[in-house]
Parts: C-alpha cells; structure tokens; sequence
C-alpha cells in the first residue's frame, strides 16, 4: 500500500539523509564499531548538513521545522543503514524537546547553538544502577547551596555517555520520598566532580558510545536548572510519548529492512536443488511478516500523524512502542533462521540487525511498563 504519511518535502530531505550516509557515515562505520564510538567529526559533519535540531528555531542555528515527520525519515534511514552507533534522533527527539520547551532565552543562547552545529553532543542521564523505569527510586541528589547545586549519585547505561558535552541530569532536590521531588540539572563537560567511567561493553550497536557517569560534589550553577524546580516528573512524562514514537518508528523500520534483505535472501539460496523461496514454510514465514509489517506500519504511520498535530498520548506511543519493537524482536529471529548459518556471520546484516535491535524492547520504557500503562489506562 501507498504511504500516505510523506510528502515531496519529506522524500527529498530522506535523499539527502541517504547521501549523508552513504558519504559521511558508512565508509567508517565498521572502525567506530571496533573503537566502540563514532567520531566527532561526524557529529560536525551532521550539523554542516543540517540534520541536528531540526525543530529548534533559526535563531539559534537550527531548521526552524517542529514537523516530526523529518525526525522520522531519519530514524527510518539509519534504521536500514544499520548505522544506530550515531545517536542523532537521541540527540533531536528525545533530548531537543527539553531545550527547546523548558530552557530560559539564556539557556538557549548557550546550548542551542552547539546543539544544532555539532559541536554539543547531549546526553539524558537518568536510569541508575538501583532504579531503571521506576523514577521513585532515583537517588542521585542536588543539594541546595544557595547559588549552586552540588550534585552527588551515579548513573549508568548513559547513550552518548563518552562523548556528551552536556548532560540532562535527574536528581532528587527534595528529602522527600517519591518520583515529585526531582529535578532536571545540565551538566556541563569539564565540571569539577564530573566522571566518566567505563564505556559498556554491549552486544550490539557497538559504536554508540554508552557509560557509567558519576557525579562527586558537583557544583552546578543554578543558571542550569532545566524547567521548574521539582517538576521533573511532568517534564519527563511530557516527552516521553515522543521518545517513545520515535522508537516505534526505527521498530518497523528495521522489521521491514529485515525482511527486503530475507525475501532477496531466499530467493537466491538454495536448497535441495531449488531456491528457498519455492519452499512452502518459507513462502509461509514471509507472508506471515510481511502482513504483520503491514499492519504495524499503518498504525505507527497513524500515531506518527497524529503526534505531528499534536494529539498523541502516552497509551498509543507506548501501544506503538511496544508492539512495533517486539514485531522487530520477532522478525530478526525469524530472517537470522531462514539465512541458516550465514545469519550467524557477523558480515551479514541480518546477524548486525539481530543484536542492534535487541535493545529495542528495553530502553525507553520496556515492555512490561508499557503494557501497564496500557493496562491502567483501561482497568485504572
């Protein structure tokens, strides 16, 4: 079925996200998987082509476009380069939203320059090593100090974590129990206290640099208090349907990669004298993903219309979220079978997509949590 979602705008920025790949991206992307992060330069060069902060404003350097739909075309792309180690739609979707909606006009003059140019790479640093989904048992602390904070506590599986040169923080700023009492704090590269530790070893997207960062009486001006003071509960909930969304999108968009690579996979191996496509449990498996794509990309394509006019909740992104990234799950298992071997083989995509993917249903809210949202929604 013809997508309805793109227009002629959409379709040329995907041709220019595609050049950036295939010139600035690809040709280096099996050393940033050995050295286990991206280059700098890249992130430069992404800002030189105008693929960061697509929906900040002019004024600060950025495209001056809130459209998610250009968030999308990048995801997808990336998604069926195999190319996730680059972390842009962490950078634009997920953490941009809290510069742009909640950063004073001397914040933004600060930051969202970088942001848009690549030379501020940005993190969100929330999960820690006691407390993952649940945002009640956060214990990293900004003490009050009258014209700083000090900020004390760890985190750990921190996307852009090496690289960051500036990182959302949440931290408790009240004694009291309870996910109401936390806070969003930027801290900057070079603050005194401020640590990187390791950079995890994972067992896919390699060069997505992802680390422990730990924070010993760090002072950090009040000037770097992100939104409202204790109101980091709303502020975090608020973005997290597009979080969310986007997720979704690179879901379905791997799962459909997966099976173009499967289906021109199984018309060319054979077996037993024939091509694997003449076999019937092999027409079966393709047809029974290739319906499930289908499906899953109308409703995704439907939650992402609906988020570009502003009406997505949080039930629909997490029913998106949940579903198109366990389709994914489901279909790299499936294409890794029916390549036999070769889907072993590191070399293959369908092996790479395999372990890349596998994060999918974990981060931004695993499955289980987005299933309870669902379910509290419907039986309170």
């Amino acid at each position: 079925m013809k997508r309805q979602l793109y227009t002629a705008d959409h379709e040329a920025f995907r041709a220019v996200v595609r050049t950036f790949l295939e010139k600035e991206v690809l040709p280096h992307y099996a050393q940033w998987e050995k050295d286990g992060i991206v280059s700098r330069e890249v992130w430069l060069a992404a800002g030189r082509q105008g693929l960061l902060g697509l929906a900040v404003d002019e004024e600060y350097g950025g495209g001056g476009n809130p459209d998610f739909r250009y968030g999308a075309v990048l995801a997808e792309e990336f998604t069926r380069a195999g190319a996730p180690g680059l972390a842009i739609g962490l950078h634009n979707d997920i953490i941009g939203p809290y510069l742009t909606s909640l950063a004073t006009e001397e914040q933004k003059r600060r930051w969202l320059p970088g942001f848009c140019s690549g030379e501020i790479v940005t993190a969100i640093a929330m999960t820690e090593p006691g407390a993952g989904s649940d945002l009640q048992g956060i214990r990293t602390t900004a003490e009050d100090h009258g014209d700083h904070w000090i900020l004390n506590g760890s985190k750990t599986f921190i996307s852009n974590g090496i690289l960051a040169d500036l990182v959302v923080v949440v931290a408790r700023t009240t004694p009291e129990g309870g996910a109401h009492g936390l806070s969003l704090l930027v801290v900057e590269r070079g603050a005194e206290g401020f640590e990187r530790g390791r950079n995890l070893d994972k067992i896919g997207q390699k060069s997505q640099d992802t680390a422990e960062l730990f924070f010993t009486d760090v002072r950090v001006p009040k000037e770097n208090l992100l939104g409202e003071l204790n109101g980091a509960f709303v502020h975090l909930m608020t973005n997290l349907a597009q979080e969310r969304l986007a997720i979704a999108v690179a879901g379905i968009a791997g799962a459909e990669h997966l099976l173009e690579i499967t289906t021109r996979y199984v018309k060319e191996r054979e077996a037993f004298g024939r091509p694997l496509a003449k076999l019937q449990h092999v027409r079966f498996e393709i047809a029974e993903m290739a319906t499930e794509c289908a499906v899953t990309r109308t409703f995704v394509d439907r939650c992402i219309e609906e988020h570009t006019e502003g009406g997505l909740d949080a039930v629909h992104a997490s029913m998106a979220k949940w579903w198109a990234t366990e389709l994914q799950k489901r279909t790299a298992d499936r294409c890794l079978q029916l390549h036999g071997g070769y889907g072993y083989m590191s070399e293959f995509p369908v092996a790479r997509a395999y372990t890349d993917g596998r994060i999918q249903t974990i981060y931004g809210g695993t499955t289980e949590i987005m299933k309870e949202i669902i379910g509290r929604s419907l039986l309170g």
